[in-house]
């Protein structure tokens, strides 16, 4: 009888994770799709201040989840930590909703939505891992489900906020447009919490130690006030770049150090995987700074030097609002994913898979191609417009990219790293792409332009420029992934000869 109905538990329990996942998506990609246009637009920053600015609250949105994961292990309980981050989260969105206020709210309405992402997303995922804990055969195709959630969360909040921005500034006028935008990403985790609140009972067996502790609000209270410490924090970084670049400067240092100790302090059986892993988890790093651009340069680009008309075979279909552009991303992330899994499970059938590092280059390939349609895109504008296929087309090969290189970054971590490490080492990771968040912010402001150019003649070369380069640096990154790739052959090999052995005692 328990057999029978376990599977059907499971599947609950997961159902609830999933939908509060897919409502905490929809509010921050939703989010995202403006911030930066919210800033120069809206707040009168320049190209370099905002680019600047977001790849700063970025990272230390990714940074996070490193703090967040350890409160939920060790102190409030995994099922309470993520409830805890989508309330403060949909506080954060609600705080933006607040009309014509300047930059210094904006930055603690930030640091209140890195706090909340914090606690939220480590916990979600550990949600999800303790629900399918021990039966591996599901436990690939549920966080691919999972995945899903993301892309649906923001693949629908991308389309649906541009609207209704543009919308209300039509209709009302006063830069309301904006604010009511926000306000959907708040709306969004309302929705999901309700969801929540009402099928929580299914997750009550499953969670760290803490959640079976009686609930503690001395233990809350200390978490409160360390959240408002590092909202504090986060708006004294995000107002000053200097700060900004030191911290990350830090970060880097920090992982560095991480991974130093964890090869240092690792039997000599493991330290090949390990080693594997510090290798991909740079090259995930320069992933990463590619994948920024998406909500900076490219992103600008499209509001200045792109057509948002969408014809085809010289027929108008629709026009594009141009932050809608995004929503390519997770677009494609949808056709690709069921043709890439047929791909590795007709290859691992024959033998033939891939390694790890080998899909990492032809990711970085991908990138490059992405980039080089974009860059080209120049030779054929119409008074300094791009047609609206190069982004279809430019954002294919990326999100392809990213199936290769980011869909695998937490596989690695897995598969190469020691269990009794892989607490520190999923925070490294976290930590490292932050800190690739920011320098993508920093390559953006490569295509600052200037407040006073409007002619988009003008404007096109800025932008062409930095995405050659981009694609030209994505070659580069395919050529290390080569050279080193024999290498990684070899350490790979020994790591499994380890594991083989391990496994037989």
């Amino acid at each position: 009888m328990t057999n029978q109905t376990l599977p059907v538990s499971r599947t609950r329990s997961f159902s609830t994770v999933f939908l509060i996942e897919m409502w905490e998506r929809f509010g921050y990609y939703g989010m995202q799709a403006l911030i930066v246009y919210y800033m120069v637009q809206r707040l009168g920053f320049g190209d370099d201040r905002a680019n600047l600015t977001w790849g700063a609250a970025a990272a230390l949105i990714y940074v996070s989840p490193a703090i967040g994961g350890w409160v939920g292990d060790k102190i409030l309980g995994t099922r309470r930590t993520m409830l805890l981050g989508a309330m403060v989260l949909a506080l954060g969105y609600g705080l933006m909703v607040v009309p014509n206020v300047g930059d210094v709210f904006l930055f603690f309405a930030l640091g209140v939505i890195v706090v909340g992402n914090g606690l939220f997303k480590a916990n979600a995922g550990n949600l999800v891992r303790k629900i399918y804990e021990g039966d591996d055969s599901k436990i690939d195709s549920a966080f691919t489900i999972y995945y899903m959630a993301v892309n649906i969360g923001s693949m629908v909040s991308m389309l649906l906020t541009p609207w209704i921005k543009d919308y209300f500034n039509a209709h009302f006028g006063h830069g309301l447009g904006w604010h009511a935008a926000f306000a959907v990403c708040c709306f969004g985790l309302l929705v999901g919490l309700t969801n929540y609140f009402a099928m929580r009972h299914t997750l009550d067996h499953i969670g760290s130690e803490p959640d079976n502790e009686p609930f503690s609000i001395k233990k809350l209270s200390a978490v409160l006030a360390g959240g408002v410490a590092v909202i504090f924090l986060s708006a004294f970084i995000l107002n000053y770049e200097l700060v900004a670049r030191l911290f990350v400067y830090a970060a880097a240092f920090a992982v560095l150090g991480i991974f130093g100790y964890l090869i240092t302090k690792s039997r000599q059986e493991e330290r090949a995987g390990l080693i594997v892993a510090l290798v991909l988890t740079f090259e995930t790093v320069l992933f990463f700074i590619f994948y920024q651009q998406m909500s900076t340069s490219m992103n600008l680009f499209a509001l200045r030097n792109v057509d948002w008309n969408q014809y085809l075979f010289g027929f108008h279909l629709f026009t594009w609002k141009p932050a809608q552009f995004q929503a390519l991303n997770p677009i494609w992330i949808f056709i690709l994913s069921p043709i890439l899994a047929v791909i590795y499970n007709s290859a691992g059938r024959r033998n033939r898979d891939l390694s790890i590092a080998g899909k990492f280059a032809l990711g970085f390939a991908m990138v490059a191609l992405g980039f080089f349609t974009y860059s080209l895109a120049g030779h054929f504008a119409v008074d300094g417009k791009a047609s609206s296929w190069v982004m279809i087309i430019g954002y294919g090969f990326q999100s392809l990219g990213e199936l290769l290189v980011s869909g695998l970054g937490l596989a690695f971590v897995a598969r190469y790293v020691p269990a009794r490490m892989g607490g520190f080492m999923m925070g490294a990771y976290f930590v490292a792409v932050g800190i690739s968040q920011y320098l993508g912010g920093m390559v953006a402001t490569l295509a600052s332009v200037p407040k006073n150019m409007t002619n988009p003649v003008h404007s096109l070369p800025i932008y062409t420029a930095l995405f050659s380069k981009l694609g030209y640096a994505a070659i580069g990154c395919v050529v290390i992934a080569l050279v080193v790739l024999p290498w990684m052959r070899k350490l790979s090999a020994t790591h499994s000869r380890h594991q083989a052995n391990a496994g037989g005692e």
